[in-house]
């Protein structure tokens, strides 16, 4: 059973400020609400591993190992960099168009997946959450899992559309002043520097 206390739990981390929401609004505002749903989606998808790992226990072994650990939060703050190296130069697809174009597509889906993917801290947050919320007496914790991971996954991507389709509303707003997108750019640029920085400052 799906308690009310998990959806609104759920809710409040999803809708909380992170990587994958400065992403899709990145997208919203450089390349329209189409790109920005291409990478809600993207950064949904990244989800599949952290959530596959803890169901089947694998985050307990990315937890206990420091060495396993420390290559995939290195990875991850690699990726950040890169990330805000795109977007303080406009490269990819983090550059602002004044058109919404469908060229990039899987450009964007693959950063956005990369995003999640990379964060060893996303299978250590599902191995600890979604065990609070299995039913003590259910007789599949797998498939409860499974389905407190899918239910998460869904809020994940409508939260994000909403942000995305929020940052491509106003994009007409500000699309014909260069100097406050080329600003935009690289204020969600210094942001992902930001989340890299803590990645490395914060300990398992």
């Amino acid at each position: 059973m799906i308690t009310l206390d998990y959806l609104i739990t759920s809710l409040i981390i999803v809708a909380l400020p992170g990587t994958g929401v400065i992403y899709t609004l990145a997208l919203g505002l450089g390349r329209g609400m189409k790109a920005s749903i291409w990478a809600a989606f993207g950064c949904t998808l990244g989800i599949v591993p952290h959530m596959a790992a803890s169901i089947l226990g694998l985050a307990a072994l990315l937890h206990a190992s420091a060495v396993a650990f420390e290559i995939v939060r290195y990875l991850g703050v690699a990726w950040l960099l890169y990330m805000a190296w795109g977007m303080w130069f406009g490269t990819g697809a983090m550059k602002v168009t004044a058109v919404e174009t469908k060229t990039g597509i899987f450009k964007i889906i693959r950063d956005g997946i990369l995003l999640n993917l990379l964060n060893p801290k996303l299978s250590v947050f599902f191995l600890a959450f979604l065990p609070q919320f299995v039913r003590a007496n259910t007789l599949d914790t797998t498939a409860e899992m499974t389905l407190l991971g899918l239910i998460f996954m869904a809020m994940t991507f409508g939260v994000f559309v909403i942000y995305g389709c929020f940052a491509g509303a106003l994009r007409s707003h500000i699309i014909e002043r260069p100097k406050v997108m080329s600003w935009i750019g690289k204020g969600f640029s210094g942001a992902f520097v930001a989340m890299g920085a803590k990645l490395v400052l914060t300990a398992r």
